[in-house]
């Protein structure tokens, strides 16, 4: 039970992870029709800018602050210089420039950072643990993670469902052209919603920094996850990845926790070592696959 617990508190916060990272990606896609792989690059890019504010700015909360902003300015100059080209071209010209700018920006960041991965200490008032149950003490940390990715979804759900700019956004998604003859500026639109997207996954990244080494080539696996996330969800839908982001981080953390042990009632030693790994790795594209198949356009598709 102890474990379970553990491993569920894990999975939603792998989840918020996500959501912080798919919010932006179903945002570019749903408003922009934009396929951006580049997304996990400016997660990464994130946490390295974490790391270094954190050494030269006084700590992890201005490093969080100046490296999600930061973050959100580099999206924007990508947007200019090479995203805003690829506008309304095919999907497949965008998989290839955005794969390429992935791989221009993890070399500049080994020639900058190095390849040897580096660390981001964690906050003081939030690297010590709670009784969460007899025998179980657990991070204040993970949760503080989880609470700042629940508060992000609520504000962006009240900007996208409330706000004139939330109107605006989703008109854009529906018809581009209609929104452009009212008078309404879709460059600066679209400008708008590639940096809120590039900040969240800035900010997720400094999230993630006191978790996991901070390393090249760290956003590739978060960003196969997160667009599992927004399929299940609905593409352009902050519900949705917000609900589908639980799902996949819950599958996610406890199929490769409990189906090895699982495996290992039912099989021979060396049999449930290969099989509970392979079927866990499956299951999160099990789970989309069955999404598809009864809802084809997610669980909660976008509204008009």
């Amino acid at each position: 039970m102890i474990l379970f617990v553990v491993q569920a508190l894990n999975g939603f916060q792998l989840g918020m992870l996500l959501f912080l990272i798919a919010a932006g990606l179903t945002l570019v896609f749903g408003v922009m029709k934009f396929v951006n792989l580049a997304h996990g690059v400016q997660y990464m890019l994130g946490a390295y800018l974490g790391v270094t504010f954190a050494a030269h700015a006084g700590g992890f909360w201005p490093a969080l602050v100046l490296a999600s902003v930061v973050a959100g300015l580099a999206g924007l100059v990508l947007e200019r210089l090479i995203f805003r080209h690829l506008y309304g071209r095919s999907e497949l010209d965008q998989v290839l420039a955005t794969f390429g700018v992935i791989i221009t920006l993890n070399e500049i960041v080994r020639v900058i950072w190095g390849s040897s991965p580096l660390e981001l200490a964690m906050p003081e008032g939030l690297s010590a643990s709670f009784q969460l149950m007899e025998g179980l003490r657990y991070p204040v940390y993970r949760v503080a993670l989880a609470g700042a990715g629940i508060l992000v979804a609520v504000l962006l759900a009240f900007v996208v469902n409330r706000t004139r700019v939330g109107m605006l956004i989703r008109a854009g998604a529906s018809n581009q052209e209609m929104v452009g003859a009212l008078g309404v500026d879709i460059g600066g639109l679209f400008r708008l919603v590639f940096g809120v997207g590039a900040m969240l996954a800035g900010f997720a990244g400094v999230l993630a920094g006191p978790l996991v080494s901070v390393e090249p080539g760290m956003g590739e696996n978060l960003l196969i996850l997160a667009f599992v996330v927004i399929v299940i969800g609905g593409v352009g839908s902050i519900r949705g990845a917000f609900v589908a982001a639980v799902i996949v981080g819950l599958v996610d953390t406890l199929g490769r926790a409990m189906i090895t042990d699982a495996a290992k009632a039912l099989l021979s030693g060396p049999a449930s070592a290969r099989l509970g790994p392979a079927v866990a790795s499956m299951l999160i594209y099990l789970v989309m696959a069955a999404v598809l198949a009864v809802r084809p356009t997610g669980l909660f598709p976008a509204r008009a």
